[in-house]
């Protein structure tokens, strides 16, 4: 399945074009779940790993397969992942100076971190199967970036910010996870065509302003200053809200359907993704308000 980050595709835990997860029925034992299943191995099978019954042509009923993916799996995954960004932000903020004398050259390392951690993640998401290396390389590069540029915003703009925007993101994924818990977000076909098609569209825009800004200097056609910034802050969010509902879609389809264990690594991915967009949004659009105080 395609990836529910706008940036980046991968493989997800649904097999049939990027869909078959969202509103697949839960399995029904000794009845035909044909498509439901995102892991059937036969086009009637109720268990994703059960044999042919030859004779009948219904599904034997077989034993969970071990090694399934479980909720454990992907926290702890994930736990390992962030971590990784966490540890190698703090080192970055503390070991790479924002004053004016090193300001160029922590710039210089921060833009390079990204730059590597954005071909990693590529990689990764072009790989037919989840690489813990590669995913907690992207993590720690990823980290160096957020550290310096974190640091630099702290410095310049207000030291407030980067502690608020840390609040932000934990209360958008805590706030999308119960609205999905109680069923209060419907992820549907709808919903992942909407949500793709806006990110499309978010993300032109914003290569468009930078390439204005590059060229032409100053902040490009003003989509991330003034009133317009706010305006793109706030959409960002929201779509960051709206990946994370399509990430914990995948995983829930993922637990339901018995996705290979190492999968779960995948589904850290996914988040670490979505939650470091999430930041970086509040970090621009808070920088943007105190700016203006």
């Amino acid at each position: 399945m395609r990836s529910s980050n706008p940036v980046f595709s991968r493989r997800g835990f649904s097999r049939d074009n990027g869909y078959a997860g969202f509103n697949a029925q839960q399995p029904q034992a000794g009845g035909p779940a044909a498509g439901a299943n995102p892991y059937a191995t036969n086009p009637y099978a109720t268990n994703p790993y059960a044999p042919q019954d030859a004779q009948l042509g219904a599904p034997a009923q077989a034993p969970a397969r071990p090694g399934a993916m479980t909720i454990d799996d992907v926290v702890s995954r994930t736990a390992i992942t962030l971590g990784t960004v966490f540890v190698t932000a703090t080192l970055a903020w503390f070991l790479l100076p924002v004053d004016p004398a090193n300001l160029g050259k922590s710039y210089g390392i921060g833009i390079g971190a990204a730059l590597v951690a954005f071909v990693f993640a590529m990689i990764q998401s072009f790989k037919r199967k989840a690489s813990p290396a590669l995913i907690l390389l992207y993590a720690a590069f990823e980290g160096v970036f957020l550290g310096v540029i974190s640091n630099a915003v702290s410095t310049y703009v207000s030291p407030g910010v980067v502690p608020q925007a840390v609040l932000g993101t934990m209360a958008v994924f805590a706030g999308v996870l119960i609205a999905y818990k109680m069923r209060w977000i419907r992820v549907t076909r709808r919903f992942y065509g909407f949500v793709m098609a806006a990110a499309l569209g978010f993300i032109l825009l914003m290569a468009v302003n930078l390439l204005f800004a590059v060229f032409g200097g100053g902040d490009g056609l003003g989509f991330r200053s003034g009133g317009l910034g706010i305006l793109f802050g706030v959409i960002g969010i929201i779509l960051g809200a709206c990946f994370l509902a399509l990430d914990f879609k995948q995983v829930e389809d993922g637990v339901t359907y018995g996705a290979p264990r190492e999968e779960s690594w995948l589904a850290a991915f996914g988040l670490t993704l979505t939650l470091v967009w999430i930041y970086l949004e509040f970090l621009r659009l808070l920088s943007i308000l105190q700016g203006d105080d």
